[in-house]
């Protein structure tokens, strides 16, 4: 197996170099040959400054790092399968809140999502649902009476409406709004766990679930709403190929209906057709055998667009009139020649250097035995071995490719750190490929505790 070819370890640490490498020459262009009114970010690549810190978080992210570090991998072999789902939710959690109360419950939860261009800044515009879904798009240009705040309008109401609906059932304010927001992002691993597991195998799955607990990406998933995008992504992608692999048409028709909220979340997030297109063709005999599983999957994700557009909310216009607003603001100023390459670094400190040499030994498995066939070994179900290895290499392979796309749209300058969370989280299974998995968890642990102690990040 390649994963297990004595020169592997040090070409995973030349990845690993590789990626530092990078981020090392977007941080040094970033702050010496372009200023803030370039790239109008803090501390390029990321959006945030320079503030070392500790804070009530501290020492709880460090137990946590050190407990998942040192016995992650041996409980994630041994733990059953149904106990393991909810033990990652919980280490997720546990992860996600002690590295966010770094910086204090105010800033670093309650008033993450109450600043003036956050979504709980026009909750109370709301009063009229129907009535501000039909003038939503009125409210988008930069020039239009009371233009929405920046994340309100860069996005579709969904995104707003979960906030509204937190609201109204009487959990208001940043304390609930950032409660909800972790507790639903840090599900989004175990998705992907659920995903892995039916399409490449249960032993991969089981090999990547530390690394999708302990990584970087956390110090975003607290308290982004990107966070909770991701995680409805990742269970659109988790049900579809539990649907392709045997299960009930039913899973179809939830997948289709999640794919259909995830457009109304964010407008980036119909990449994510990419990853359903890759189970699609990973299962693609399933689909073979059971074609009917298409109708729930259409018909499922037609329920939200429909029912926001005879609402009277126009998503292709609203998607128009946000291109425009874009660059009208930072899209404008922001230079592609910087971001389309130093975005890829922002990746790095979100997934780690343990992904790099991750991608390093998917790239191995693809070039070995590439062709779709060898991943559809054994009935194109979840098996064991190589034929799960090419499998879990294609689907980390879609998410890189739906990652790019952004990159290249040039609609993602810059604060991707947050915006691609929804593409980074089907890197971590890459990590599945490695060997010495308590070195490679101790060194995401390092980065996410350095970014989190030394940065006030930001969004």
């Amino acid at each position: 197996m390649t994963s297990t070819r004595p020169r592997s370890v040090p070409r995973d640490l030349y990845a690993a170099t590789a990626a530092v490498l990078l981020v090392t020459a977007a941080v040094l262009v970033g702050r010496y040959v372009y200023t803030y009114d370039d790239l109008i970010v803090g501390w390029p690549p990321l959006l945030g400054r320079w503030d070392p810190h500790l804070g009530p978080g501290t020492p709880a992210a460090l137990v946590v790092a050190a407990a998942v570090a040192a016995y992650g991998p041996a409980v994630a072999a041994r733990l059953p399968w149904r106990a393991l789902l909810p033990s990652v939710w919980g280490a997720a959690l546990a992860w996600i809140w002690s590295l966010a109360l770094v910086d204090g419950w105010e800033r670093g939860v309650a008033g993450r999502l109450a600043t003036r261009q956050e979504y709980l800044s026009v909750v109370g515009r709301w009063h009229d649902v129907p009535a501000t879904l039909r003038d939503f798009t009125g409210h988008i240009l930069l020039h239009s009476p009371d233009n929405w705040p920046a994340h309100v309008a860069g996005h579709p109401p969904a995104a707003t409406l979960v906030y509204v609906l937190l609201d109204r059932i009487g959990l208001g304010g940043g304390g609930w709004a950032g409660a909800f927001t972790i507790t639903v992002g840090a599900t989004g691993g175990v998705a992907v766990l659920v995903a892995v597991r039916a399409l490449a195998g249960e032993r991969l799955a089981r090999r990547a679930a530390p690394f999708l607990v302990l990584a970087p990406a956390a110090v975003w998933l607290g308290t982004s709403a990107d966070g909770c995008f991701a995680a409805v992504a990742a269970w659109a992608v988790a049900l579809l190929a539990l649907a392709v692999t045997g299960r009930s048409p039913w899973w179809a028709a939830g997948s289709g209906l999640l794919f259909g909220l995830t457009c109304y979340l964010s407008y980036g997030l119909t990449l994510c057709a990419v990853i359903a297109a890759a189970v699609l063709l990973l299962g693609r005999r399933g689909v073979r055998e059971r074609p009917v599983l298409l109708v729930p999957l259409l018909a499922g994700a037609a329920v939200v667009p429909v029912a926001f557009t005879v609402a009277g909310f126009d998503w292709w216009e609203a998607y128009h009139l946000l291109v425009t607003r874009y660059y009208e603001g930072a899209g404008g100023v922001r230079p592609y020649g910087y971001w389309v390459w130093a975005n890829l670094a922002c990746t790095v400190l979100i997934t780690g250097l343990a992904t790099a040499a991750g991608l390093r030994r998917a790239g191995g498995v693809l070039a070995a035995r590439g062709r779709t066939g060898d991943a559809e070994a054994e009935g194109g179900r979840a098996g064991g071995g190589r034929a799960g290895e090419v499998r879990l290499a294609w689907l980390v392979a879609a998410g890189l490719l739906a990652l790019l796309a952004a990159d290249l749209s040039g609609m993602s300058k810059a604060e991707t750190e947050r915006i691609w969370l929804p593409f980074a989280l089907w890197l971590l299974p890459a990590c599945a490929f490695l060997t010495r998995p308590r070195g490679w968890l101790t060194a995401q642990a390092v980065l996410a505790l350095l970014l989190n102690h030394l940065l006030a990040t930001g969004w």
